[in-house]
């Protein structure tokens, strides 16, 4: 629940200010859940990158495969050089890097999101209770006003 100061603060605005701090409230929590989504989406493809470069890693030079040029769209292939991997780094650069260092780069991006997700989901919850007990102190004060006006 909210700390007591703030609903004690809430309990003092106006219907309306209410309800633009609920809506307002909402609003973020729905943003903060889409960059949540983002973010354990992000982390899955990097537990997939990850996932593949140990699989490659096992794979014997000169070994055919496919290669994926989209999500869709694989075509033949011949492994040269395990050893050597492109990092996509984002918005279309790319670094070549060791296998270990790929795999690091990895891990590294894995927990910075791991550790990013678990801040946003804090901050999250604190703005969906003041949401939720902005919603409270609304109804109270609507269910007050309609019993002054039919009494």
């Amino acid at each position: 629940m909210a700390s007591s100061s703030s609903r004690a603060e809430m309990e003092k605005m106006g219907i309306d200010q209410l309800k633009a701090l609920k809506e307002q409230a909402d609003l973020e929590v729905n943003l903060l859940q889409d960059s949540l989504n983002n973010i354990r989406t992000a982390t899955a493809r990097l537990d997939s990158a990850s996932v593949a470069l140990n699989d490659l890693s096992l794979r014997p030079q000169g070994k055919k495969m496919l290669v994926p040029l989209t999500a869709s769209l694989y075509v033949p292939g011949t492994l040269d050089e395990a050893d050597k991997v492109l990092v996509d780094i984002g918005t279309g650069y790319f670094i070549e890097k060791t296998m270990d260092q790929g795999k690091d780069y990895c891990q590294r991006k894995i927990n910075l999101l791991k550790s990013n997700f678990d801040q946003l989901y804090e901050v999250a919850a604190k703005k969906k209770i003041v949401a939720d007990e902005a919603g409270m102190v609304l109804q109270a004060k609507v269910k007050q006003l309609q019993a002054a006006t039919t009494s």
